[in-house]
């Protein structure tokens, strides 16, 4: 087994070399963070959802929007859809999984409005769901995932992380999310 200090030296640098690959791939981080100004701008509102650690990560983009991420400023309106258990269990009880999060799109939703989906492997049945419901209520689509990327017919900007692992993808995403959250703040 490698030494410790070997394996964190390891995990840092593909961490890294992951990161560092994006750099060439910066055009949708941009646009993205474009749509969401244009939205907030314009009176709209961002919902943001993903399972697990993408829905820790969704629930920290929303907090940067909502209370700042580097400067004073004003509020953004920004809702993680899996921060309210009463909604989510009584919508996965009654309509099931795949819908806990369409169902507050639907209640939510307005055209001009942005939704940020996450994703690790582009293949979460509830985020997807969502992304549909979403497109269909008019607005926009933006997508974080790995390298495999979801049904591209309803999305809007397809930001993908070069990688298969799931820690890997998960450090891109929240640092894709800080890098949205400057752009949209300045």
């Amino acid at each position: 087994m490698k030494g410790k200090k070997e394996r964190i030296a390891e995990i840092l640098k593909s961490s890294a070399s992951i990161k560092v690959a994006l750099i060439s791939e910066s055009e949708p981080i941009i646009k993205a963070a474009e749509i969401i100004k244009e939205s907030l701008q314009r009176g709209g509102k961002v919902l943001t959802c993903g399972n697990g650690g993408s829905a820790a990560d969704a629930q920290h983009f929303a907090a940067e929007l909502v209370v700042k991420y580097m400067k004073e400023r004003e509020a953004y309106p920004a809702i993680a859809l899996s921060v309210n258990p009463s909604t989510v269990t009584a919508a996965s009880n009654d309509l099931g999984y795949e819908r806990v999060f369409a169902r507050q799109i639907e209640a939510f939703g307005n055209p001009g409005d942005v939704l940020v989906a996450i994703s690790t492997s582009g293949r979460s049945p509830n985020v997807n769901e969502a992304v549909k419901v979403a497109k269909s209520c008019g607005m926009k689509v933006i997508y974080l995932t790995g390298e495999r990327e979801p049904e591209a017919r309803h999305i809007d900007i397809l930001i993908k992380v070069p990688s298969k692992e799931t820690p890997r993808i998960q450090e891109a995403h929240i640092t894709i999310l800080h890098i949205i959250a400057e752009f949209v703040e300045s």
